[in-house]
């Protein structure tokens, strides 16, 4: 199907969208749930065979971990579109109306974007995700993602349309861009006439190469270089099981902890502990001198490797003699993602929190919660890691504009 065709097909079903009822759009995202897990074996079979390919091009094991559907994954999809319809509607919502001088009554009124557009690469999860939330919000969406999961995407899109025109909604609330190369996705770039956002998901060429190409609005989402700062006062369990967490549960996600620095005052004590259980997990820790003066068999890093989004197992190490110079060099080096202070001083911990620029900073806590479903918005569209309309993780309220409702009595403007 050519674009063109695709984006008029959208457009017509944003329109209908637009006036769906809430108890429709429920019935809708329950029915896409039941749809999802009843057709578990067929989702299981097309993901094998984009998994097969995947080793067979040589895909690394986390890339292949964020690719692989399981039972238990095609399930917590499900499980996500029940939460997304169990959530609050936004869509309708009056945010203020007042009253002028003149009698006009002048309301903000919560509206849909109209048409999503979203690229992305390797995670069919993001398919089931990208649909509820847009179409809670009314949206249509034209997905396009990667060759190496179009089996597994083709397959969930296949069988959520179908859900959809069994319950007398149109399938065309969503739709799928089959056609995955190169020149296809910049084309897309530039269906401005019909797609009203574009938001790209995936690793830093796809994010630089939508910014650059695009003439839709874009919103920029998912490259995480998050570091973790061990503060002179750290409890060193806690740090422990922090990085832990954030670097080895999932090393394919964008907010996986790739970075760390560590206050001198505690390098010689603390340094070999993380080198023998990043070890222990098979991480490869590269550092700065004076960490490899400790641990030896820690690997020199090198500039690149501190602004680095590794999404395997490696992670970058710096020792600074400050707060300040830990704050400077997270600025300096993160993507406005997700970063941490692991810390006992409460003026430190308001520091950083102060003047770390990201989207989510913590104290005392892994940055793998930068999630949606952790914020509590139900599924997300992406974590934003840009400054305007969103940031952050992106649940329903991003996904929707205001428009002014105005009231008159026959006013006319003198």
């Amino acid at each position: 199907m050519e674009l063109v065709e695709i984006g008029q097909k959208a457009k017509k079903a944003a329109t209908s969208l637009n006036t769906l009822s809430q108890e429709k759009k429920i019935s809708g995202l329950k029915a896409a749930a039941q749809a999802l897990k009843s057709h578990t074996d067929k989702i299981l079979h097309a993901n094998t065979s984009d998994v097969d390919n995947a080793k067979v091009n040589g895909m690394t094991d986390a890339l292949i971990d964020r690719l692989r559907l399981t039972e238990a994954r095609i399930e917590a999809m499900a499980q996500g579109l029940i939460d997304i319809a169990a959530l609050e509607d936004p869509v309708g919502e009056v945010l203020s109306m007042k009253e002028r001088p003149n009698g006009l009554v002048i309301g903000q009124k919560r509206v849909p974007m109209g048409v999503i557009g979203i690229i992305y690469e390797s995670r069919p999860n993001v398919t089931a995700d990208a649909f509820g939330l847009c179409f809670k919000t009314g949206n249509a969406v034209i997905l396009r993602g990667g060759s190496d999961a179009i089996h597994s995407n083709t397959a969930i899109v296949d069988i959520i349309r179908e859900a959809l025109a069994n319950t007398g909604i149109t399938e065309d609330a969503i739709q799928l861009v089959m056609d995955t190369s190169r020149e296809t996705a910049k084309q897309l770039m530039c269906l401005n006439k019909y797609i009203d956002l574009l938001i790209p998901r995936g690793g830093a060429g796809l994010i630089k190469t939508v910014v650059e190409n695009s003439t839709i609005p874009v919103i920029e989402t998912g490259t995480g270089n998050c570091h973790v700062f061990v503060d002179e006062s750290a409890d060193f369990e806690m740090a422990l099981n922090i990085i832990h967490n954030a670097k080895t549960q999932r090393l394919g996600v964008c907010n996986a902890c790739e970075s760390l620095v560590v206050h001198s005052r505690i390098k010689d004590a603390f340094i070999p502990a993380l080198y023998e259980m990043l070890k222990e997990n098979q991480v490869v820790i590269r550092g700065d001198e004076i960490s490899r003066e400790i641990c030896p068999n820690i690997e020199a890093a090198t500039e690149e490797d501190y602004a680095a989004e590794y999404l395997d197992r490696i992670i970058s190490l710096r020792v600074v003699d400050s707060i300040e110079e830990a704050i400077e060099h997270i600025n300096q080096y993160n993507t406005g993602h997700s970063e941490a202070i692991i810390t006992k001083d409460y003026n430190n911990s308001m520091k950083f929190l102060n003047e770390i620029d990201a989207a989510a900073v913590y104290v005392n806590a892994s940055t793998r919660f930068t999630d949606g479903a952790e914020f509590g918005f139900g599924a997300e569209i992406g974590i934003s890691t840009q400054k305007l309309h969103a940031r952050g993780p992106m649940g329903l309220l991003a996904l929707t504009s205001t428009k002014y409702i105005i009231f008159g009595s026959g006013q006319i403007r003198p």
